[in-house]
């Protein structure tokens, strides 16, 4: 089938489209792409309902979710299909540079050195072992780039950012996305109640929550569990690794120019060195750097942050079949699982060697 025909068939048949091919939004206009944002945004707002009634429910998994259910049952309407698209690209990229607004280089300075190379080391470890697991496993190149940012960086978010410039299927994003939070959430009660077995000090224990876990908010909730010290540690050790997403990400799009199976490619987008979301999200950690941004606004902030990944993974889910999810196998989850794993041990050394006694 060509890509036309598999696009007319969406949302059941254009599931093996790459993220971020500009092909899907050709010839569109803001009355083109308005029903499907209505469509993303409705399914974000009730993500973000549910996730404030059940807390451990993340608004980005029930989004993934709502959207999945709804594409796979034939509820959406054809003329959702440009806005959803546009969602999955551009609205998503506006969700990962409102992340840049969490972080200050403050939180970065307040580390000491020995902090500060395990953050490095942390993250450099994670994106090999869990490529390293996932090519053993026999994945996909962009669906084990997709685990090795999340993992190593901060779950959801990292992969939103990733997309991109890995091009992977909907499919795949959407894989990467549960796998994550699968392990994340596991993570909340698993690693301070290992913590404890282990008799780890206090800011031992709030460096391998922070260093081991993927998501900001999972963080924050499995430190909660312990005392202000580790959670004090905990959410610097994270929000450092949050910041670690400019260079992996610059590393990605480098690669991605130079992949010899895409040199050459007709018809393809060349991918910017810098991407310009990425740029914006530099800036935005610079704005909150800066201090001229009131306090009272970050809470705001952080809400819109969360509607906007909401719908940007709402437009991508839409268009997956549950049917192909299936056929990935039970190989992604294997390789989310071992490389967790893997990352628990080395981030527990890790942690042990930059602030135990």
């Amino acid at each position: 089938m060509s890509a036309p025909d598999a696009r007319r068939k969406w949302p059941v048949t254009a599931v093996g489209h790459r993220v971020g091919d500009r092909s899907r939004e050709a010839g569109t206009s803001i009355a083109d792409v308005g029903p499907g944002l209505v469509v993303a945004v409705a399914i974000a707002l009730l993500a973000v309902a549910v996730h404030d009634r059940v807390e451990l429910a993340s608004a980005h998994v029930v989004s993934v979710g709502l959207a999945l259910v709804i594409g796979n049952l034939g509820l959406l309407p054809v003329a959702a299909r440009p806005g959803l698209a546009f969602a999955s690209k551009h609205v998503l990229r506006v969700g990962v540079v409102f992340v840049g607004f969490r972080l200050s280089m403050s939180d970065l300075l307040s580390l000491s050195a020995r902090g500060l190379v395990l953050v490095v080391a942390v993250v450099a470890t994670s994106f090999m072992l869990t490529r390293w697991v996932a090519a053993k496993l026999g994945l996909s190149r962009p669906l084990g780039l997709l685990l090795a940012t999340g993992t190593s960086i901060c779950g959801v978010s990292a992969i939103a950012a990733a997309a991109p410039a890995v091009r992977p299927r909907d499919d795949e994003l959407a894989y990467a996305i549960g796998l994550v939070t699968l392990c994340g959430t596991l993570a909340i009660g698993l690693v301070p109640a290992l913590g404890s077995i282990l008799g780890l000090g206090d800011s031992t224990l709030g460096a391998w929550i922070g260093a081991s876990i993927h998501d900001v908010g999972q963080v924050v909730a499995a430190a909660s569990t312990t005392n202000e010290r580790s959670l004090e540690i905990a959410v610097v050790v994270k929000l450092a690794r949050v910041l670690m997403l400019a260079p992996v990400l610059a590393a990605l799009t480098i690669a991605d120019r130079r992949d010899p199976d895409r040199v050459g490619e007709v018809g393809r987008e060349r991918t910017p060195l810098v991407p310009g979301f990425i740029a914006a999200f530099i800036v935005a950690v610079a704005i909150r750097s800066s201090g001229v941004m009131p306090s009272s606004l970050l809470g705001d902030i952080r809400d819109l942050e969360t509607i906007l990944l909401a719908a940007g993974l709402a437009g991508a889910a839409a268009g997956v079949s549950l049917n192909r999810l299936r056929r990935l196998g039970a190989r992604p989850l294997v390789a989310g699982l071992v490389s967790w794993a893997l990352v628990l041990i080395v981030t527990l050394v890790g942690s042990s060697l930059a602030f135990g006694a």
